[in-house]
């Protein structure tokens, strides 16, 4: 399209008749007309004579002595003398009238003009012109160019420049035309004129092409004049390569087109580009201008180059600029952004002539930076100083309400906006929406939504936010469907909000509808909208979609892979999760910090010290070492991984210690057996008065319960019931596994029968809890009951079953179950339920069907499986499959002390004692170790620690003594002491007595003796009772009418009154 698109109209009548304001303007003194300054030139020569002249400037002068110069009454003078006005004359009086700004007087003698017939002397008509311009009276200046018989560029440039200064855009574009289709050439200064028109209006961008060839043609392309608006078009269209060409053809750059060029790469994005532009600027001779300054600092912002930034501010200093105004508020944005309010308000401070952009700058800085309290402080005093913020500054205020839960404060800036008339600017309505619904106050923001006039699709987005906080599944939907019906079409930002309340509420079916949707709309390659979709299916466990909606993703996005690692680590696949985090980083994908929390809790979920440590350094490098999620992950790898003082110090470097910190470290020290410390941290928190939550209780429970510390456990079962929480399924199941771990079978049984709603969890701790405890029977019966209500077992509940089958003899019940697991539950058999199956076979004398089952196993036995078998050989003295099941041991674990002492035992009792011989010498010549027998007991809260033969004790006289009056009153009833099994008669002869005492005998006695009678003896040991110990506490219980609970590496034994709950079938 060419410009002559653009009719050659006359311009006349097309601008209104009047202007709501008239163009700045300061006008001298008004003029006082001294016949001295006229020249005789400006009268006709026609007349009397001069006197007659001087006579008529005489009396004017005498009227000018008294009042404001009046052209019009000075013609009547000169036509009462006889004199007759030239076009000279009439441009003198212009002249005059312009000097006294009289817009009434100038249009007198134009008409004066007129009936003169001078109006097509161009010299009048370019003043005429001047004047209708300054006086901002564009009607008239158009009236009297279109009059012209001739109009120089000079003329058309004024009209133009006139009209640009009105941004009447396409009106300088026709008129453009007409003087091209007239044939005037066009100077510099038309095609400034006419490109910054382009510039202040909606013309299409064509144009300006269309004017850059114009220029070329017309040999201006190397003019600044004309060039500065081109670059700066260029530049704000995002054309920022043909600026910087037609930059670099200037023969002579100017200040203006440093300008230009520095503010369009600061506008598009380049900051660096900008910076070494000014330096260009600065090498070469050009002197910076303040707006230069204000260009390069904003640059300097916008690209986060803030150490240039505070350079740049010295040489400010140095040029002596560090008080204008506009270079002030770019120090002050620059400052703001690092959040350096120290050196933006003082330079704030410095501002002689502060505006409005001063103010907005600081105090949306502060809002922005959650310093809202001086923010609204520095509000008021832009208040008293009669200044208005924009638009952009109140939104930031609300937002920084909205932010700290300000509503009361956030209603006062509501009531501004009111009386401001701001009401209808999206970014407010945007923000007030924002800041009730993050309040919490959704009853006012949907009374707000329902006002808003503004269709804006960015409210409708922040109502499904809302109800999204509230886990108002049905009122997010309802919005949803509401905005669709009203026409408002869901774009990027309204999909997610949704979604994100589908993925808590756990509405996975809505999800998929929508997600359908997602791709009718066309944004299922939108980087946002999958990070979410593949969040929602990663956390429901739809793995495998989240998976491959990562894989069609364009975009390498950080926020989707890091959804999709955590997805992995929270249903523990911390292999893939790791996998996924090293593939990301071999990409070229920066990890953000939930990236790097998930991964170290990967490496926590497998106990991977050393690749958790590696993350752990990446993290501390990518500069989030101060970040919450990273240092809870941390606390969590250490205490899993049993490294205390790790961990510790991790903890300690949290400032912002919340919930999830004090659980990380509880439940990490409970799970790698520093269940001691996990109490103690328990105790601490709850002296720093930290609200222990469901997990809380729960980690510090289970502590409780793998130290069989039932004293300690009863006092968090207390606080449990105070703060509600015994109500809660998870807790009951972590109590029911307490008191079964500490021999409290009945306390177990109470907690799961009184408890109103059961998980499958329930179940198996009840069902485990009977096993562990002798109760086979029970465990049975209390299976089947589970599967006539519903619960489904799993695997866990499989091992509890078989294992209680196992520890009573229910040989072909429990093998029953056993083929049940696949034919009717669809479970595949795990390594730990062969090992089950071996034990019930081997302890049943079945040996030679357990080895067989054994080799007909589909997967490989492991270690455990043939320690189970060698354990059940040396019970029944058969040394041919114990070796066969040694043999395998050795293979799998050949530095695990006992296969060597299973096997020495084994050879002990079947009397083979070159054999034992051989074992206890090939165990040192590897250099394995048995582990020592140790046994514990609380008394009087503390723990008590014996080894067999041990007199270390301090009141180890007193036990032996005491001891010995057991043995003595034992053997009275029956009991034979059997402690020369595993010795020959050498051997029997030659050691000293003291060291058959096994520990947990030493600890019985001590409890006997400093625990009064009702209270029962609970006596934990770490390796398996053996039969002499068995036999004697059974018959210590008759003697001492106590009940003795022995809490053995396999299982509990409850003796009382010479019996054992497990009938002496262990």
């Amino acid at each position: 399209m060419s410009f002559s698109h653009f009719s050659p109209m006359s311009l006349r009548g097309s601008f209104s008749k009047s202007f709501p304001f008239h163009f700045p303007r300061k006008f001298k003194a008004p003029f006082t007309l001294n016949p001295a300054q006229i020249p005789l030139k400006c009268f006709s020569r026609n007349l009397s004579g001069p006197r007659l002249a001087y006579d008529a400037f005489d009396e004017v002068s005498d009227q000018g002595n008294e009042g404001h110069f009046r052209g019009t009454e000075f013609l009547h003078l000169m036509d009462e003398h006889g004199v007759r006005a030239n076009a000279q004359t009439y441009l003198w009086l212009l002249d005059f009238s312009l000097n006294s700004g009289s817009l009434i007087e100038c249009k007198k003698l134009h008409g004066k003009i007129l009936k003169a017939g001078f109006d097509r002397e161009r010299v009048l008509c370019d003043k005429l012109i001047d004047f209708y311009l300054a006086e901002g009276d564009l009607d008239s200046v158009v009236q009297v160019f279109d009059d012209m018989l001739t109009r120089g560029v000079i003329t058309w440039n004024k009209v133009l420049s006139g009209l640009v200064a009105k941004k009447m855009s396409s009106r300088v574009l026709s008129l453009f035309s007409q003087k091209l289709e007239e044939n005037v050439n066009p100077s510099e200064v038309t095609f400034a004129s006419v490109l910054r028109a382009c510039g202040g209006g909606n013309t299409a961008f064509c144009y300006v092409e269309q004017i850059h060839a114009r220029m070329i043609c017309h040999g201006f392309v190397n003019n600044p004049i004309a060039c500065n608006p081109l670059i700066d078009l260029y530049a704000k269209n995002g054309f920022i390569d043909s600026a910087r060409k037609v930059f670099d053809k200037l023969c002579v750059k100017d200040s203006v087109s440093w300008v230009a060029m520095i503010s369009g790469f600061s506008q598009n994005g380049y900051g660096e580009e900008a910076i070494r532009l000014f330096y260009e600027m600065h090498i070469s001779g050009i002197f910076p201008t303040p707006y230069v300054f204000s260009s390069v600092l904003s640059a300097c912002t916008k690209g986060e180059l803030f150490d240039t930034g505070e350079q740049l501010h010295a040489l400010v200093f140095k040029f002596g600029f560090c008080l204008e105004t506009y270079v002030c508020n770019a120090l002050i944005t620059l400052y703001s952004r690092i959040g350096n309010f120290m050196s933006a308000e003082q330079v704030f401070g410095k501002i002689q002539s502060k505006d409005e952009v001063s103010y907005n700058s600081l105090i949306s800085g502060l809002a922005q930076q959650g310093c809202s309290d001086r923010a609204l402080k520095l509000f008021k005093k832009m208040q008293l100083d009669h200044l208005k913020p924009d638009c952009v500054t109140i939104a930031s205020l609300i937002s920084a309400c909205a932010s700290i839960g300000a509503l009361s404060k956030g209603e006062q800036l509501h009531l501004y906006v009111i009386k401001a008339g701001m009401c209808i600017d999206i970014i407010i309505e945007g923000s007030l929406l924002d800041l009730y619904v993050k309040c919490s106050d959704i009853k006012t923001a949907h009374k707000f939504f329902l006002t808003t006039q503004t269709e804006n699709v960015v409210l409708w987005n922040v109502m499904l936010v809302a109800y999204g906080q509230l886990n108002d599944l049905s009122g997010s939907v309802q919005v949803f469907r509401q905005m669709q019906i009203e026409g408002f079409i869901p774009n990027q930002f309204t999909y997610p909000s949704i979604l994100r309340t589908c993925t808590s509420f756990g509405a996975l079916d809505l999800g998929e509808q929508i997600h359908s949707q997602v791709m009718k709309a066309g944004f299922q390659f939108n980087v946002y909208v999958c990070s979410v979709l593949i969040d929602m299916y990663a956390k429901h466990g739809k793995l495998d979609i989240a998976r491959g909606l990562l894989r069609r993703l364009t975009e390498e996005d950080v926020v989707s892979w890091t959804a999709m690692i955590a997805g992995y680590t929270q249903h523990d696949l911390f292999a893939e999760a790791l996998k996924l985090f090293e593939e990301m980083l071999n990409r070229g994908i920066q990890s953000d910090n939930i990236g790097f929390s998930s991964a170290i809790s990967a490496c926590a979920g497998i106990q991977a010290l050393n690749q958790g440590q590696q993350i752990h350094a990446q993290s501390y490098v990518s500069g989030f070492s101060q970040d919450l999620s990273i240092g809870n992950a941390l606390v969590s790898l250490y205490a899993r991984c049993g490294r205390i003082q790790e961990a510790y110090l991790a903890f300690e470097k949290i400032d912002a210690k919340d919930s999830i910190s004090w659980n990380g470290l509880i439940s990490g020290f409970a799970q790698s057996g520093y269940c001691e410390e996990a109490l103690k941290i328990f105790v601490r928190m709850k002296r720093a008065n930290v609200e222990a939550s469901l997990f809380t209780f729960g980690s510090a429970v289970s502590a409780a319960a793998n130290m069989a510390n039932i004293k300690q456990g009863k006092q968090i079962h207390c606080m449990i019931i105070k703060t509600g929480f015994d109500l809660e399924i998870e807790v009951s199941n972590a109590l029911i596994t307490l008191y079964a771990k500490c021999g409290c079978i009945d306390d177990a049984k109470r907690e799961f029968f009184e408890m109103s709603e059961k998980n499958e969890v329930s179940w198996n701790a009840m069902i485990t809890g009977y096993s562990q405890h002798g109760c086979g029977n029970e465990a049975v019966n209390l299976f089947e009951e589970m599967k006539q209500v519903g619960a489904l077992p799993n695997h866990v509940t499989f091992v509890g079953v078989l294992s209680a089958c196992s520890h009573v003899g229910l040989v072909n019940q429990g093998l029953a179950y056993f083929e049940s697991m696949s034919k009717e539950h669809g479970l595949v058999p795990k390594p730990e339920h062969y090992a089950c199956v071996v034990d019930l076979l081997s302890r049943a004398g079945r040996l030679s069907q357990a080895k067989k089952f054994i080799e007909e196993m589909p997967i490989e036995p492991d270690a455990m499986v043939w320690r189970t078998l060698l354990s059940a050989c040396i019970v029944h003295k058969n040394t041919a499959i114990g070796e066969f099941a040694a043999l395998h041991l050795m293979e799998l674990e050949p530095e695990d002390s006992a296969t060597y002492v299973l096997l020495s035992n084994m050879y002990a009792v079947a009397g083979n004692w070159d054999c034992r011989d051989q074992t206890r010498q090939m165990m040192k010549d590897k250099g394995v170790k048995k582990e020592p027998g140790r046994s514990w007991i609380e008394v009087k809260n503390s723990v008590h620690a014996f080894f067999v033969g041990d007199k270390l004790h301090p009141l180890a006289d007193k036990i032996y003594e005491f001891l010995a009056d057991l043995n003595k009153r034992a053997a009275e009833i029956g009991y034979k002491q059997d402690r020369y099994s595993l010795l020959n008669d050498v051997e029997q002869e030659q050691k000293d007595p003291a060291v058959y005492i096994h520990s947990e005998k030493l600890a019985i006695a001590f409890g006997l003796l400093s625990l009064s009678d009702p209270i029962p003896i609970r006596v934990m040991k770490n390796l398996r009772v053996c039969i002499d110990c068995h036999t004697w506490i059974k018959f210590v219980s008759t003697i001492s009418n106590r009940t003795i609970v022995v809490r053995d590496a396999y299982r509990f034994h409850h003796f009382e009154g010479g019996v054992c709950s497990c009938r002496d079938y262990w």
